[in-house]
């Protein structure tokens, strides 16, 4: 089991970051990465901080931990030198957030987003297939989230995503125990997007073969 999109409380999740990998490793969850929301408010507080918990909590074994930003509510101006400050102090995986349905987020995000580099595009909402297209020529991955309200429009996402060859991930976007997702039921969120069973598979493969060059 990966995933690719978890909080803690370093942004408005409910756990420590180290409470979070445990929790995840006893629902079978084998990588997790935690991409906290920044700005530049506090990108230089939360990405170096989540760097120390990926190597350490890696180095015990269980669970292998990724260090991950969310660029959250950004001016769409200013994406590209915020996702490249995060990189400089150490996000593995930067992850841009979309424009959601349930969220005031600007216009011109998920566009901002992908052009800016991220590795993830979470929830991206109504995206357009002109938008969809330019994340599947520079390798930016959609999410079909498990979040209520942002999974609203997974259907639409899965739609998008095949329709231009754009890859799909899964993330949970967990912000309380509660939000941890077994495979099982991860599976079946993919299902619900309109997924085949192969897809299902593909998704999966696909997010192993994302990670390895991020080791």
């Amino acid at each position: 089991m990966i995933d690719l999109h978890t909080h803690s409380l370093l942004s408005d999740g409910e756990l420590l970051p180290e409470e979070l990998a445990r929790r995840a490793q006893a629902m079978g969850c084998g990588v997790l990465v935690i991409a906290d929301h920044v700005g530049f408010s506090n990108v230089e507080l939360v990405v170096p901080a989540l760097v120390r918990v990926a190597e350490k909590t890696t180095a015990l074994g269980g669970i292998r931990v990724v260090a991950g930003a969310e660029l959250t509510h950004c001016p769409p101006e200013q994406f590209a030198e915020l996702a490249e400050r995060a990189r400089v102090l150490g996000a593995r995986w930067v992850v841009g957030h979309g424009e959601t349905l349930v969220e005031p987020v600007a216009a011109g995000t998920n566009r901002a987003a992908v052009e800016a580099g991220v590795d993830l595009l979470a929830h991206p909402g109504l995206i357009s297939e002109e938008d969809a297209r330019l994340a599947a020529e520079r390798g930016v991955a959609l999410e079909l989230t498990a979040r209520k309200g942002h999974c609203l429009t997974n259907g639409h996402v899965a739609q998008m995503a095949g329709r231009v060859g754009a890859t799909l991930v899964f993330g949970s976007d967990a912000h309380a125990p509660g939000d941890l997702c077994c495979r099982e039921f991860a599976d079946d969120v993919l299902r619900g997007a309109g997924l085949s069973e192969h897809q299902v598979e593909q998704v999966w493969s696909r997010m192993e073969a994302l990670l390895e060059g991020r080791r």
